[in-house]
């Protein structure tokens, strides 16, 4: 296990920039991850967003199930009913691809009757014809490990996506376990709630509570939701100094963006990257 130091040496060679010296992160192209693509400017998890994300030149975060017939693809919810107004209320792993595919996406909520009416999921081998070195893909992927094999599949029929374009992150112990046992070239990130939000009085998440579960898991770092008052300096050391990266979702504003860096962040998950990349170049500019 690395120091702090070390981990930001890593984290360069796999395409994250840092700030000469002093090896602290800040605001760029390598660094910010586009929350399910430009979801901002055109309809989430789906290939115009993600294409979106790559032709302003940030890396992207998807989400990921998969059917009964085994097709992987991109959705945040684990049900049609959001997409669909509540008119279908199927599971995904109990419908086909087939049915799927015919989801309009583009066509719900503010989307409607806009260019993007008719943009369906996307199929995960999709997501990764995206792929490019120095630009990640985060792979939030929804479901427990019995999803794995599936991916394993689509990612042996490709070529584009290696482990220093694309890593994988989830909320499930056992899919994190299952992806580093069957995939383990690749780097996977817990993510992690700020706080216990099941407990009365919603204790914080300590360092030492991601420590425990990222030795138990077999995983390369958390991505931690961010609240300044949880992510100190402090707790961020604590978890690189453990030999771990610590990545943080989700910041929309640049403040709090810069101090998430100062903190000792890798990464920086946002719904606005190229807005808060234009923000934070201007006011460099201005110094």
């Amino acid at each position: 296990m690395g120091t702090c130091a070390e981990l930001c040496v890593i984290c360069v060679l796999c395409g994250f920039s840092a700030i000469a010296l002093s090896g602290q992160m800040e605001p760029d192209y390598d660094t910010l991850i586009a929350h399910k693509g430009e979801c901002i400017d055109a309809p989430e998890n789906t290939l115009p967003a993600f294409n979106m994300a790559v032709e302003r030149g940030f890396g992207f975060e998807c989400d990921i199930y998969y059917s009964k017939d085994g097709r992987v693809f991109t959705s945040h919810d684990h049900d049609m009913a959001r997409l669909t107004d509540g008119a279908n209320t199927n599971k995904f792993a109990d419908v086909e691809w087939e049915e799927i595919s015919r989801l309009n996406v583009g066509g719900h909520g503010q989307w409607k009757g806009s260019r993007f009416d008719g943009t369906r999921p996307a199929l995960l081998e999709e997501v990764l014809a995206l792929a490019r070195d120095n630009r990640m893909i985060y792979i939030d992927v929804k479901t427990g490990p019995e999803i794995v094999p599936h991916i394993k599949a689509v990612f042996a029929a490709q070529e584009k996506a290696t482990p220093k374009n694309a890593l994988f992150i989830s909320f499930e112990k056992e899919t994190c376990k299952a992806i580093k046992e069957q995939m383990g070239d690749y780097r996977v990130l817990w993510i992690s709630n700020s706080k216990h939000w099941e407990t009365p009085n919603f204790p914080p998440v300590m360092a030492a509570e991601v420590i425990a579960v990222l030795r138990e898991t077999g995983a390369d770092g958390v991505d931690f939701h961010y609240l300044p008052d949880v992510v100190t300096a402090e707790m961020v050391s604590s978890v690189c100094d453990a030999g771990y990266e610590f990545h943080v979702w989700t910041i929309d504003n640049l403040a709090d963006a810069k101090e998430a860096f100062r903190r000792g962040v890798q990464s920086v998950t946002t719904n606005y990257a190229e807005k808060m990349l234009k923000a934070y170049k201007a006011s460099k500019e201005k110094q």
